[in-house]
Formats: C-alpha cells, structure tokens, sequence
C-alpha cells in the first residue's frame, strides 16, 4: 500500500499510476478521478489538508470530502491553484485533475444547483422551518432565501455574567440571483430554557424589520428583514441585525447552519471578563447528528473573544462549542 508521501519529493509524472486511476484522469469525472488518486497514495484527508497547507493553499477537509464525493464542484477559476497543488500532492500529471473540472459558468437564466434542505442538515429545524409557512403570502424562492447567494456572513455572539446567550448580531452580503429579492428571513434558534416569546429583534443598515413569528415548544423565531427595494440582478446588497435573547441556561456555543456553499463565515463570542469558558472549539459538522469532520481549539484572546473563520463553508453546521468548568 503507497504511503503518506510529502509534496516535495521527485516524481516522473507518467509513473506509478494504475490503469484505472490512469483511465479516469483521462475521461473523468473529476470527483472519481480525485478520489482514486487519494486512495492510491494512501492519505487521509487530514493529511491531504496538511500537504496542502505546506504549500501555501488553504482549504478545508469539507470540502476536500464533498469535492471528492461529487457533493461539489471546484470553481473556475477561484480553485485553480488548490487544484494545481492536489496534482503535486497526488504525484500527478500536471493539469491532469484541472482539466477534469471545466469552466463551470452558469449561462443567463439558468437555475442554480438544488440546495440542501435546512431540516435534513439540522433535526432543529425539523419544527422551527414550520414557522416560514406562516408566510405563504410571498413565493416560496423568497421565502427560503433561494433567490439571494450569501457571499458573507459575521456573527457575533455575547454571552452574560451568567454565562447565559445575550444577543446575536449578524451581518450579511448578499447577492441577488436575479431580478426581484426585497427580503431576507432569518431564523433564529434560542438556548435551552430561553423565553422565545421575549426575544425581539434590532436592524440596523440595509433593512428594516417585518413580521416576526415565534414557536416557543422549538425556541424557534423567525424575522422578516425588509430592504429598502427590490434587488437587480447581480446585485450586491449588505444588512445588519441583532437579536436580542430573553436568556436560558449555560449556554453550550453557536452554530449556523448552511443549506449552499459560503465562501466566508466569521463567528465571533464575547464572555464577560469574570466568567471565562473552560474551552471553546471550531467545529463543522455535515449534520448536527454527525461528528464534527472539523475540530479545532480556539484561544480566548484580550477582551474574553474567541474567533473562529471558515472558508468555502457548507453545506453543513459551522460553529463554536463552548465547554465550561
């Protein structure tokens, strides 16, 4: 069996490789192609990240997994040099794999690619999705979101003297589809032993607040956040808002959860100065039933603040667990 090998030995391009691995560089696709390249040199995808990141480039172990899973598509031209490095690290041909993945530009008017459902990701939203039918007035492509590509989020989470959840400010860059978004519905799920039915929700630029619908047996609540017109095609539109928490127990971290592909997510909790957490851990997870396929330790920095960035992030669960002493 081939063994963990390193990036920088020699290697003669044109040996050492099965025919079957040599077969589906040539027809593809570039999923299979991958995944027996991986196989035959024997490396995890841990290791295979490692590799990778000794040679500059920085990409997660999801992604890697959904890339080799045919889950995802690497994006032209943004994933031309994580491809390159994946041929040097898999010893093969060059251009070999980026041949394989093609330009990937979807023509004008056509439909983007089914998104995961938010109740298959997280058993949470099982119930509290429930809560979106209360809009039937407005289409479903805007009631899910489906219209508006989220190319950024920040969320920053502060947590009380009680070591309670006190609020959560998030703030977004979207980008229009196609002609129409006026809207955006954000879901938010309270702690454990939280009063739903107290939290209430503050907007600040690029939307105002509409509707609000809670479901206290799910700690579910869901805010129509209004833009001040409808979106054009293309369009880059940013907004802000903070949900203000009625607080529950100890609370045990934060997560959102990602139904597409977002190139970045920054996660950001505030402790008060007297009650440090004993430990807190970047986590991403296909679904929340599932071990985390990323864990990593955070460090609470000056200010009690830990920070936890993810990029190319979904579809999945992405956040922060809070241990405490």
């Amino acid at each position: 069996m081939a063994g963990d090998t390193g990036p920088g030995e020699p290697v003669d391009p044109a040996a050492g490789l099965p025919a079957q691995l040599a077969e589906t560089l040539r027809y593809g696709p570039f999923h299979r192609a991958l995944r027996e390249a991986i196989a035959h040199r024997g490396l995890s995808l841990a290791r295979l990240r490692a590799h990778l990141d000794r040679l500059g480039v920085q990409v997660g172990q999801s992604t890697l997994s959904y890339w080799q899973r045919g889950l995802r598509h690497p994006e032209v031209p943004r994933a031309i040099s994580t491809v390159r490095a994946l041929e040097t690290v898999l010893h093969l041909p060059a251009n070999s794999l980026l041949v394989l993945i093609g330009p990937r530009h979807r023509p004008p008017g056509a439909e983007r690619p089914a998104q995961a459902a938010f109740a298959d990701l997280s058993r949470t939203w099982a119930d509290t999705t429930a809560l979106l039918a209360e809009f039937d007035a407005i289409p479903e492509s805007i009631r899910c979101n489906t219209d508006l590509d989220v190319l950024s989020v920040h969320d920053t989470v502060l947590v009380g003297a009680q070591r309670e959840q006190r609020s959560v400010t998030t703030r977004l860059v979207v980008r229009a589809m196609r002609s129409g978004p006026d809207r955006y519905l954000a879901v938010h799920q309270g702690d454990e032993g939280c009063h739903i039915d107290l939290a209430t929700v503050r907007t600040a630029e690029g939307c105002r607040q509409g509707r609000l619908r809670r479901q206290p047996s799910s700690r579910g609540m869901v805010a129509e956040l209004l833009f001040d017109r409808r979106l054009s095609e293309g369009e880059i539109h940013v907004f802000s808002f903070t949900v203000i928490d009625e607080p529950g127990t100890a609370t045990p971290g934060f997560q959102r959860t990602f139904r597409d592909n977002c190139p970045n997510y920054l996660l950001q909790m505030g402790f008060h100065r007297r009650v440090l957490p004993a430990r807190c851990t970047r986590q991403f997870r296909v679904r929340d039933d599932t071990t985390p396929v990323e864990a990593d330790d955070l460090v609470c920095g000056l200010g009690g603040v830990v920070s936890a960035y993810f990029a190319n992030v979904g579809p999945g669960l992405a956040g922060v667990a809070v241990e405490w002493t």
